[in-house]
């Protein structure tokens, strides 16, 4: 599973037009199933972001985790994560889990993510998003299980 994690103050995604998914202070969360990933292997990259320490402490260090500042999360499926670059001009995506399975690890990932505490909202798998936020920092990580 890959995630691109970015701190935000402010971030949502729409479908044609529509609003159907946001947050407030604390993670725009860009998520891709690969093929072999498991829904452990979800559960686990839920886990390490809900408990990684990107956010600013009272001395104004990354000392504090979505969980301890009491933010929330927007969760976005983007199978362009798996692009593989390595030759040619055109990225080829065939590291990515099939369309069923993707779309499965992707809703348990959020539903874990979801039960470990914070709000958790998501776009619409498979769906042409529009992804609009203000990144806090800019505080941009990539994590790869």
């Amino acid at each position: 599973m890959r995630a691109l994690i970015q701190r935000v103050t402010e971030a949502q995604v729409a479908v044609a037009g529509e609003v159907i998914g946001r947050t407030g202070p604390g993670l725009l969360i860009l998520v891709c199933a690969m093929q072999g990933d498991t829904e452990d292997t979800a559960e686990r990259m839920a886990a390490k972001i809900v408990k990684l320490r990107i956010f600013k402490d009272a001395a104004g260090k990354m000392n504090r985790s979505l969980l301890d500042m009491g933010g929330s999360a927007l969760v976005v499926s983007q199978f362009t994560l798996a692009a593989d670059t390595r030759s040619g001009n055109r990225p080829g995506f065939s590291t990515a889990a099939p369309p069923a399975e993707g779309e499965r690890l992707y809703l348990h990932f959020a539903r874990a993510l979801a039960a470990l505490g914070p709000q958790v909202e998501t776009g619409r798998f498979g769906a042409d998003m529009a992804v609009s936020l203000t990144n806090d920092g800019p505080v941009t990580i990539w994590l790869e299980s």
